[in-house]
């Protein structure tokens, strides 16, 4: 069997609404430490785009949510700053219950208007997926 490592990865993320605002979480180690992004991760052998989706949320926050639908997608190769070959599919999604409690693999949220996000350093595409999540939200 091939190093997974050595093959592209097939991960989720969710830009979570709550009262126009949506969340951002910085990542607390590398790939992408210090970077503020999306909550998510990988898609596991078996689990639904969406399974996947609740699961990485919960564990990286411990919210619950509503998805929406797709928001937009983005790759990341490999390189310098990459843990790997990544496709990451981004979704719409809406808070439904809980407060954020977050995991090891961040230091800190923010609840935050789309295009309030001042000089924080964001991981790459950011920006486009937010906003096409947030036209699907408004619906």
């Amino acid at each position: 069997m091939a190093d997974p490592l050595t093959r592209p990865q097939l991960a989720v993320s969710a830009a979570i609404f709550r009262d126009g605002k949506v969340l951002l979480v910085r990542r607390a180690r590398s790939p992408g430490n210090g970077f503020y992004s999306l909550p998510g991760g990988r898609v596991e052998f078996g689990e639904s785009l969406h399974e996947a989706l609740a699961r990485e949320v919960d564990e990286e926050t411990g919210l619950r949510v509503e998805i929406v639908g797709l928001a937009g997608w983005r790759e990341v190769l490999p390189g310098a700053s990459a843990g790997g070959h990544y496709v990451i599919l981004s979704f719409a999604a809406r808070w439904a219950a809980r407060e954020p409690v977050l995991n090891d693999e961040h230091d800190d949220f923010k609840w935050l208007a789309p295009g309030a996000f001042g000089d924080l350093k964001l991981t790459g595409g950011l920006l486009e997926v937010v906003e096409a999540a947030r036209k699907l939200v408004e619906g």
